[in-house]
This record gives structure tokens, C-alpha cells and sequence, in this order.
């Protein structure tokens, strides 16, 4: 019994001093639960919120998308056919603009009572994401200036053809053809122009080019050279009109950071630049004809009429690209026009035989070689690696490159109606002339499309193995094209005395014509060579940006322009927002929703909201064609 009592007791004992044990365990996984519970809580919660955030943004596009729609398809009259001017959709940069994108009809507050030009406060750059807009397609107006201004070209061109050689007039009038287009295209590129105000302007323009180039045949002690200063200050003035009605209806300004303040400050610049470079070529219309201060005053409105490259105000990107490369591709269908020109006379008496028509195919076969080199920048280069988005002074020189290129693609084409005439009239020697403006031309195109391409900057794979095919293919394309340049520099400058391998590169026009053209097909091949390596080692587009991050170049060695560089990542990361399919009425595509590892949409762009504070410096950083 004693024994039994004992072990009862202890038992007793052990029960009651296990209970508390057994209650603390279980106090222990209730806190653990509770804590995984808030935790899962808290990770639900941010969840949701990103959620939120994204479907936030999401609606910002959507409505975006929206009002852009309806303003790509709304009337030109609508809202009357003298309207103010209003800021396009591309032009406005980063902003989510709101109330028809910052347009003049909606720049007012009814209540105000002062004609309706109180200021809507717009958003800050890049603040709500990108600008996911629809890019109206080149229009009619745009392109009947562009055949206008091709055809003040064409007039140059055949003052180099009577006279053999490129001279200081022949520069001088070029460069002022392409500053008044240049003007055109700066304006278009930042406000609509399907009001009637516009269409003057642009009509005006146009016929003011057409009379100057006239007098392309003038040098600068003459006449023609008078009316074409006229023709310039008479396209000055109309600017200083034009933008001076911009400051208008933006002159209430607003907010430093707001897209009317930019628009106001750009329309300030635009019209003192221009007054001054009206009150310059007014001052060379006054002077006698024999003055010898007459090519000082036209170099003086070159000057004038020089802008620093995205200053002040942005203007639609994309669009400014296409239009270059409109302008340029319109340039060459005139000299194809021309050779055939050419040509026609000689076959009206007679069939073409084999030689002939050979001899125009390489004409034309040497041209789309030209043009399959040239740069197209709209969707080819990335808005980050391009020259006018990564440092001002390059892109200072890409509008020089894009000069010259103008400017010697018109005396190759002049060199080719020599060349023409030369071959179909049975000459019996190559004249020099003929001889020295398709050589030197080539040459001359040659270097200003390589020296576009320097311009912008090219990204190197981290892989070591890949770094060296690609510093392979690099300097394979440096050292042809300055041998081939080389060359066809030679043969220019050659004498018809010398002999060797370069007289038999020139032994008559269709063989001389045929050198050229293999030396195209080279370049064109060369040219190929990054996107055979790309295509060899990296499946897709997607996995090449990922390695090939490392800036080489010219301009990667000087530090980039950072309000450039944020405008940039807002279009490059619109860029990849869009479809690849476009519609014919809006000209490009809209919303799409990439994969995170696509380019555009990865951890680049995580970093672009922590630089908002940075984005008011855009209010001076725009864009100026």
C-alpha cells in the first residue's frame, strides 16, 4: 500500500509539472504562427500594392492611348481652322499631357476671362511613365516640302555639273536650302500643322526655296546671290512669326518643370535667333554687289541659324528621324530621275544596247548600295545609344555628318549625269570631270555615312570570347572602309599621265563604274557583319542586349548628357511597350505587354522614378533640329 501511495503521489507530481511545459510549447507555436501569418500578411499587402500600382499605370497608358486615338483621328478643322498652335503628342517628351497634349484651346480656363490663355499646369517629364503615343506617319505637306527642297538640291547639283567642282557658293547656298528645311522639319516636329496657319507658312516656304534656287548658279558677287539672301530672310521672318504666335498662347508659362513653360521658352529663343538672322541677311541685301564683306555675311547667318542640338524643347524623336531619312531617300530617287534624264535624249534615235542598259543598272545599282548603307536610326539604333540622346556635342556632329552626306550624295549624283552623258555620247577619253565628282562623291558618302555611325554609341558582349569577335568585326569594317575611301580618293586626284592599277580601274566609264560598285557591295557585306556575329552566338534580340551592356565609341569615352540619357530610357522603354504590328492610320503601334526580360522593361528602368528630381533639368534639355 505504502508503495502504491508513492508511486501515485509521484505521478501526480510529474502530470501537474508537465501541464505548464505542454502550455508554454503551445504559447511558442502560436507566436510562430502568428508571425508566419503577418508576414504572409504583409507580403499579401505588398503584393496588392504593386497590383495597384501597375494597374494604376496601366489606366495612365490606357487613357493616354485613348486620347491619342481620338486625336490621330479627329479632323483637321477641329477646333477651327486658325486654331493656336498645339504641341504633338511625341514633342511633349515624358509629360502625360493632358487636355489635347498641352494645345492652346485648352490652355485656358473659361473663368479667367482673358481670351482663354490661363495655363493648364502639366505634368513633370517622365513622371508618369512612357509616352505611349501614336506617331503620325510623314504627311502630304511634309512630303511636298521635302520634294521642294530636293529640288533646290537637284538645282546645286547642276551648277556642280556645268562647273565641274565644288565651290564656296555651291556649299554656302546648300547650306542654306537645308537650314530653311531644317527649320520646317524643327517646327513640325514639335506642333501640329494641319491648321490653315501652318499650311501658309509651309506654302510660303516652299515657294521662297523654289525662286532661290533659281539663282543657284549665281556666286557671291551677283544678283542671284541677292534674292537667295532675300529668299532666306524672307523664311526668317515667316519663323519669327510663327513662333512668336507660339509665345503667345503660351506666354502665361506656368511651372518650370510644366510642358507650356519649356514650349514658351523655346518659342523665345526660336523667334531673337531668327530676328537677328533676318536683320544679318537684310543687311547683305543692302550691301553692293561687289562687296567683299558679302561671304561674310552669309557665313554669319550660317552661323545664326546653327541650334544646339535638343535645347530648350523636345521634340518628337521618331518623327524627326523618319523625316532625315525621307529627305535622304527622296535624294537619291531625283539623281536616279536625273540619270535617266540624261540617258533619254540618246535613246529617242536609237534602241539601248547590252552596254547601255548595263551601264544604267550599275547607276542604279551603286545608289541602292548607297542606301542600304545609310543609317536608317528610326528603329535601328536604340534611342539610348543615339548620338543626339547621349551627348550634345555628338550630337552636334551628327547634324554635320548628316550635311555632308546631303551635300556629297548631290555630287555624286551630278557626277553620275556626267558620267552618262560621257558614256552614251562614245567620248573617247574619260573626262576628268566626270571622273573626279563620282570618285570623290563615293568617297566622300562613304566617309559621312561611317562617320553618322561613329556618332553613336555601340555596346560590347561581357563575354571575353564574344568581346574579341566583336573587336574583330569592328576593325575589319575600319580598315576596309578607310582603304576602300582611300581608293576612290585616289582616283580622284589621279592624273591621266599615271599609270598602274588605279588607270586600270579607270580605263572608261562603265569599267570605272563597276569598280565602284563591288566596292559598295563590300561595305554593304561589311556592314552585315554585327548582326551575322549577334545572330551566331545570341538566339534573339532580347539576349543580346543582355550582354552586350559596355559602351564603346567615340563619345563613350566623354560623360553623357544626363537629362538626355532620362529622355532616352522614357523612349526606349516606350519603344519596347509597343506592338510590332502598326496601323496605317496611327503609324506606329501601341501598348504591348513585354515580358520583364525583355529590353526596356527590366532592371534598367526600376532606377528611372529615384531620378525624378533629375527630370526638371529636362525643362532645358529638349530637342532643336
Amino acid at each position: 500500500r505504502r508503495l502504491r501511495k508513492k508511486n501515485s503521489s509521484t505521478m501526480a507530481t510529474d502530470k501537474a509539472s508537465s501541464e505548464p511545459l505542454k502550455e508554454d510549447d503551445e504559447i511558442a507555436q502560436l507566436k510562430v504562427s502568428l508571425q508566419r501569418e503577418k508576414a504572409a500578411k504583409r507580403k499579401m499587402y505588398s503584393y496588392l500594392v504593386k497590383i495597384a500600382d501597375e494597374l494604376k499605370s496601366l489606366r495612365n497608358e490606357s487613357e493616354q492611348l485613348i486620347e491619342a486615338s481620338e486625336y490621330a483621328r479627329k479632323a483637321w478643322y477641329e477646333g477651327g481652322m486658325w486654331r493656336g498652335p498645339n504641341v504633338l503628342p511625341g514633342a511633349a517628351g515624358q509629360h502625360a499631357v493632358k487636355s489635347s497634349y498641352g494645345s492652346s484651346d485648352n490652355n485656358s480656363d473659361d473663368d479667367v476671362g482673358d481670351g482663354g490663355r490661363a495655363e493648364v499646369e502639366s505634368t513633370k517629364m517622365g513622371m508618369n511613365g512612357p509616352s505611349l503615343v501614336p506617331r503620325a506617319p510623314v504627311s502630304l505637306s511634309d512630303l511636298f516640302l521635302d520634294l521642294v527642297t530636293v529640288t533646290a538640291f537637284s538645282r546645286i547639283g547642276a551648277a556642280i555639273q556645268a562647273r565641274g567642282t565644288v565651290d564656296a557658293p555651291i556649299l554656302a547656298y546648300f547650306a542654306i536650302f537645308w537650314q530653311i528645311w531644317s527649320k520646317e522639319a524643327s517646327y513640325s516636329t514639335r506642333f501640329d500643322t494641319t491648321d490653315i496657319s501652318s499650311h501658309l507658312e509651309t506654302l510660303l516656304a516652299c515657294f521662297a526655296l523654289l525662286a532661290g534656287s533659281l539663282s543657284a548658279y549665281s556666286d557671291f558677287y551677283s544678283a542671284g546671290c541677292t534674292r537667295i539672301m532675300a529668299m532666306a530672310m524672307f523664311v526668317a521672318m515667316l519663323h519669327v512669326l510663327l513662333h512668336a504666335r507660339v509665345w503667345y498662347w503660351f506666354s502665361e508659362g506656368g511651372s518650370p518643370e510644366s510642358v507650356n513653360y519649356a514650349v514658351k521658352r523655346y518659342a523665345v529663343f526660336i523667334t531673337v535667333a531668327n530676328s537677328l538672322e533676318s536683320l544679318t541677311w537684310a543687311y547683305g541685301c543692302s550691301l553692293p554687289q561687289g562687296s567683299e564683306w558679302r561671304p561674310w555675311v552669309i557665313l554669319v547667318g550660317i552661323i545664326l541659324n546653327l541650334r544646339l542640338p535638343r535645347g530648350f524643347m523636345p521634340n518628337d524623336f521618331h518623327a524627326a528621324c523618319s523625316k532625315r531619312g525621307v529627305l535622304f531617300i527622296l535624294l537619291l530617287g531625283y539623281n536616279i530621275q536625273s540619270i535617266v534624264g540624261v540617258a533619254s535624249p540618246y535613246f529617242n534615235y536609237w534602241e539601248p544596247s547590252w552596254d547601255q542598259y548595263t551601264f544604267l543598272f550599275l547607276s542604279c545599282f551603286l545608289l541602292f548600295m548607297i542606301k542600304l548603307l545609310y543609317v536608317d536610326d528610326t528603329s535601328s539604333i536604340s534611342p539610348l545609344d543615339h548620338a543626339l540622346l547621349y551627348n550634345r556635342a555628338a550630337g552636334f556632329c551628327f547634324y554635320l555628318g548628316n550635311f555632308s552626306l546631303l551635300v556629297f550624295t548631290t555630287v555624286l549624283g551630278s557626277g553620275l549625269n556626267l558620267l552618262t552623258q560621257s558614256f552614251l555620247a562614245a567620248v573617247a577619253a574619260l573626262p576628268s570631270d566626270a571622273k573626279n565628282l563620282v570618285c570623290g562623291g563615293f568617297a566622300a558618302v562613304v566617309f559621312s555615312i561611317q562617320f553618322i555611325k561613329s556618332m553613336h554609341i555601340r555596346r560590347v558582349p561581357t563575354n571575353a570570347s564574344h568581346e574579341r569577335m566583336f573587336f574583330t568585326a569592328y576593325f575589319t569594317q575600319f580598315i576596309a572602309t578607310v582603304g576602300i575611301v582611300f581608293i576612290t580618293a585616289r582616283m580622284c586626284f589621279s592624273r591621266e599621265s599615271d599609270n598602274g592599277i588605279l588607270a586600270l580601274m579607270m580605263v572608261n566609264e562603265i569599267v570605272m563604274l563597276a569598280v565602284i560598285v563591288c566596292f559598295s557591295i563590300v561595305l554593304v557585306g561589311l556592314s552585315w557583319l554585327d548582326e551575322a556575329i549577334e545572330l551566331r552566338i545570341y538566339k534573339d534580340g532580347a539576349e543580346a542586349n543582355q550582354f552586350r551592356v559596355q559602351p564603346f565609341g567615340f563619345w563613350a569615352f566623354c560623360k553623357h548628357d544626363e537629362p538626355l540619357q532620362l529622355e532616352a530610357m522614357a523612349l526606349e522603354r516606350s519603344r519596347a511597350a509597343r506592338l510590332a504590328v502598326r496601323s496605317p492610320l496611327l503609324g506606329s503601334s501601341v501598348m504591348s505587354f513585354t515580358s520583364p526580360t525583355s529590353f526596356g522593361s527590366g532592371q534598367m528602368y526600376n532606377s528611372f522614378g529615384n531620378l525624378g528630381g533629375s527630370i526638371a533639368n529636362l525643362g532645358g534639355a529638349g530637342g532643336e533640329v
